[in-house]
This record gives structure tokens, sequence and C-alpha cells, in this order.
């Protein structure tokens, strides 16, 4: 039996367990193109043949010397192959977002000194000539998708000899745990890129660990639907659980095609982040408004049971059948849109709303809730399937310590602590003190047991009064508002707490509509006293749940979506608080005036 000690042993692993015919899955064409496990062993040895070929090395050198490989594409088979090729030859994987701007890139390119970059479209390949000039480091670029004037990767996969992967065998063989795998940047809500430089026993610890405690059982005949960036270290971690546990990973054609992907794929697993299920709860609620009659009644009615479902708790006789009506009469049409098959998903990247938990868990759609850092690699909690408590992020994983300081900052210690930043040793040791990575993040235990995030360190402030405030909480009990799309609360320094708010427009344009009132713009509604004072009841009603201080006494209606073209969110959907202060700073002053 093959102990796994590094990332790529998946393939020996699997092929010794579950070789499957469909071990990746991708859309080419309009149907779905499956590679087998062992045809993904064949091309993973090819590729890094081709690499060796180009002088691709890594093996027993310092993290300086080290090649370091760059990849900005979407999720795809290529994308875990590259990984893996990469990996075998003891070089580094520089995974970057595909919508990074060019100035960020630019940076990381030089920051690491990468020396080949693979991407999946022209618009990517054209990016990253663009830059070219200004990062010398780079000896060439390679495309998944055919493209004119560019290398596509097949090129490098014809390059490899059996002489060639009889070396790279060899090579792979003597790459140890501790060898570093990864850098990934993390430009984080503000400053300057950081490289979070992760081991293989890093990652693979996180891996086993979270398959153990959760946990993901081998299930051959699952499948997982994959689409939240792969250059996040969640869903690539999530991958090597899934190919650790002998799932199927389908690739989704883009977000745009999750619906109709879910529906084609049914899954028995996916993960995500927060935002995705609140636009996907923002689609089911706009549905449910345009009914009329009994069935807008029966909608609404099931609704406000599953935001009241509590799984640690036994609600009673009477709920518990209205529950089972409402699950046959409204709920299964929702698990029917996720491909009607889901076992489990899995949210992490940023706090989830509890009403999100609350309707979705209630609606017979299992969510669980997970926690960790890129510098973890990254989970350090997660809800387990049959100890799941709604708002909290679970359980500590197996095999981890983790203490709470006195002011509340989660501390973790553990295998899958980084091994650094990438040539910034000063702030390795202002993060990482004794072993203990210090993560910025404010949370409590409940029960012992049950940790729950309340904030960021860097964002709580003080009023001019001298009261501390916790944004986050604030900001996710306005967002239970179907009117509200976003929201930032401010204040430091300040006489009282304000609000920014992103209307949800789908949902305020039919309000509009219902009272009369002109929806030829963005502006013209946020500008309507009608509307402001809807707004002002809505906020009014959240407030009875704060204490004077968190109390929201004057907000802005803002006149955009908040994305990340607009530099208003991260990659992974977390709000760039910095940026949305500075761009919408005359609001910010008028909240004050």
């Amino acid at each position: 039996m093959i102990k796994p000690t590094r990332l790529f042993d998946c393939i020996a692993y699997q092929l010794e367990k579950f070789p499957k015919q469909d071990m990746l899955a991708a859309k080419e064409e309009g149907s779905w193109r499956k590679y087998s496990t062992a045809e993904i062993e064949q091309s993973v040895n090819q590729l890094a043949a081709g690499l060796l070929s180009l002088g691709v090395s890594g093996n027993d050198m310092t993290v300086d010397q080290q090649d370091k490989i760059g990849i900005i594409a979407n999720n795809r088979a290529e994308w875990l192959i590259t990984d893996m090729a990469v990996q075998k030859l003891g070089a580094v994987l520089v995974p970057i977002y595909p919508t990074t701007n060019p100035i960020e890139i630019e940076f990381i390119f030089n920051d690491a000194s990468v020396k080949y970059v693979f991407v999946s479209s022209e618009d990517l390949y054209r990016k990253i000539q663009a830059i070219r000039p200004n990062t010398p480091s780079i000896q060439n670029v390679y495309s998944f998708n055919r493209i004119t004037g560019a290398d596509h990767w097949s090129s490098l996969v014809s390059m490899s000899t059996p002489a060639l992967i009889e070396k790279v065998d060899s090579i792979s063989k003597t790459i140890r745990p501790d060898h570093l795998a990864t850098i990934i940047y993390t430009s984080g809500t503000t400053g300057t890129p950081k490289g979070v430089m992760l081991t293989h026993n890093n990652i693979l610890s996180n891996v086993l660990l979270s398959k153990e405690s959760f946990p993901f059982e081998d299930r051959p005949e699952f499948r997982t639907l994959s689409f939240l960036p792969l250059n996040h270290i969640f869903e690539k971690m999530v991958s090597y659980i899934y190919l650790f546990s002998g799932n199927s990973i389908y690739y989704a054609e883009s977000m745009d095609t999750i619906g109709p992907n879910l529906l084609e794929i049914k899954p028995d697993i996916f993960c995500t982040v927060p935002r995705l299920l609140e636009k996907v709860y923002e689609r089911i609620m706009t549905k449910g408004a345009a009914l009329t009659g009994i069935k807008r009644k029966l909608f609404f009615w099931a609704v406000e049971l599953g935001k009241k479902y509590d799984n640690s708790r036994n609600l009673g006789f009477w709920y518990n059948f209205q529950l089972s009506i409402a699950n046959k009469l409204i709920f299964n049409k929702w698990r029917e849109a996720l491909g009607n098959n889901i076992k489990y998903i899995i949210t992490g990247g940023a706090a989830c709303q509890e009403r999100l938990l609350r309707t979705f868990n209630g609606a017979g759609i299992p969510v669980y809730e997970g926690y960790g850092p890129t510098e973890n690699s990254p989970v350090i909690a997660v809800n387990r399937r049959g100890i799941n408590r709604l708002g909290t992020v679970g359980p500590v994983v197996n095999g981890m310590e983790v203490r709470l300081e006195s002011d509340g900052e989660i501390c973790v210690k553990g295998p899958s602590v980084m091994k650094g930043y990438f040539k910034r040793p000063d702030l390795t040791a202002e993060t990482v003190i004794d072993g203990w990575l210090h993560t910025g993040d404010i949370g409590q235990f409940e029960d012992g047991k049950f940790l729950r995030i309340t904030d960021r360190k860097k964002e709580l402030f003080k009023t001019s009064g001298g009261k501390y405030v916790a944004p986050a909480a604030i900001e996710n009990k306005l967002k239970e508002s179907r009117f509200i799309e976003q929201a930032i609360v401010v204040g430091p320094e300040r006489k009282f707490v304000g609000a920014l708010i992103v209307p949800a427009f789908s949902h305020l344009i039919e309000w509009c509509k219902e009272h009369q009132l002109p929806t030829d713009s963005h502006e013209t509604m946020i500008r309507n006293p009608a509307v402001l004072k809807n707004y002002r009841e809505i906020i009014d009603h959240y407030n009875e749940q704060f204490n004077h201080v968190e109390q929201v006494k004057k907000f802005e209606l803002l006149p955009e979506d908040w994305s990340i073209e607009g530099g208003e969110l991260t990659p992974k959907l977390s709000i760039k608080r910095k940026v949305i202060l500075e761009k919408y700073r005359s609001y910010v002053e008028h909240i004050y005036a």
C-alpha cells in the first residue's frame, strides 16, 4: 500500500486503490472529455519530461534556486497536470488569478523570477506578452488553448522521451515532504502581494487531516464540480482531497455556467464561497418574488420556516411536520436546481450568513462551513458531518492546536503552517512566533469546541467615544435583507457608526415598480425619498439587534455593484475595504457632514 508523502503521490495512490475512467473531466467542444487516471499519469510524466528538457529543475536546491513556473488559467485538467509535473521536478508552481491586474502580475513574476508561464486563453496570452519587456526572467509562455503565434503546451509533451521520463521518475523519488511545492501570492484587501511558501507536507497534511476530520470517505462513485479558482489554496487543497478519496473532478465551463453544469453533472459535492451562495439565494428569492397568489404565499412561508431551522435542537412535531411539507412543495425545486444529488457543500474563504446556513440546511441542502487562511494551507476548523453547529466554523481539525490570545486573535500550530513569506523574513517573524501562526482573525469558542469567527483584528475600530466596533458582524447582519447586496460599516474615530450600502438592484427595481416609482437609472432610485425611507426602516430593524454604539445612525446608498473588475472585490470575492473607502470617500464624508 502506497503511503503518500508528496502531493503527486495521489496518482499512484489512485491507480492502486481505485483507477478511474474519469479522474478529471472538462467540457470540450460541447461534450464532456474524460481523463482516466492512467492518462493523467502519462500526461504528467510527459509534461515533466518536456520541462526537464528545457532545464527546469529544483530538487536539492534552496528556495531561491528552485525554478518557478507561473500558471494563469481557468479550472481545467491541464491545471492539475501542470501542477503535478512541476512538483515531480522539484520546481515551484506560482499560480495567479486570471483576473489579476497587469501591475500585480508584473510584480509577482519579478519577485519570484518566474521562468516559464502557462496560460489558458488568448486574452491572458496577450496580457502576459504585453508585460514581457518588464519581466526579463520569463523565457517562454505556453498556452492550453490553441492560439496563433503561441507555443501550445503539447509541444512540451512531444519533447518527452523514455529516457527523460525515466529521469523524471528518478528525480520524483527524491522529493522530500518538506520540499517547497508552491508560492501563492495573497493580495488580500490591502498592500503589496505576499508570497506564501507552502511545502508538500504543509498541503498534504491539511489534505489528510481534513479528509479524516470531516470526514471524506473513499467514494470512487462520487462526482464533484470544481469552479472556485484553483489559484486559491482552498480549491487546490480540496482537489487533492477529491483525488485521494477517489472522487471524479468535473470542471465547470465558467462561473456563468455553474447552473447548467450542475444539472448536467449532478454532483455529490462542491465547494464554494459565501458570496456565491448569496447569489444562488438571491436568484431563488427573485424567482419567488415573481410568483403570485397561493404559490407566492407558500414560497415565503417555506423560506421563513427554513430561517428557523436549527439542527442542534428539536423544534417539535409541528415545526418538523411543516418543514416536511415545505420540502415536498418548495425546497425540492431548490435541490433539483443543484442537480438533486448533493450530499454536502463546503463553504469557506469568508464568514457565511447564518440565515443562509439555516435556510439551505432546512431545505435539505447540507452546507458545512470551514475556516482557515492561505498561511495554514488553509483549513484550521471545519464543521463535521454529524457535528455541525450553524454560525460557527466547527471544531478544530484533528492534529492542530489552536489558542486564542487575550484580544481573541486565533493562533494555530501544526504541520500545515507555512514555511514563511517568500523573501520576507521580517513579515514571517511577525506572523509565525514560536511556531504559532497569528491569523489576524478574532474568534471565540462555544462550548469549548465550536470556533466562531467574530471579526478581523485589523478591521476592528474605535469610535471617537473610545468604543470598539467589529464591522463584519454588523455587515453580515445587514446583508440578510434581500434589498442589500453589500455593505461596509464606517466610523473609525467618528462620533457614530455609518454604512455604505450597495442595494440589491434586482429587488429594488421590483419594489419601485410595486410602488409606482421611477426605475430609469440606479441614481434615480437611490435618491428617491421613498426608497431612502424604505432603507432607513430596514436598517432600523437590524439596529434593534446591535448595542447602542454599534447601531448604524446614517448611511449612503451607492449607485453601482462592487466587482473584481471594478477593483472593490478580491478574486475570492472578499471586499477590499481600503479601496472602497478611498473610491467612495465623498460618500463617507457626506455621512458625517
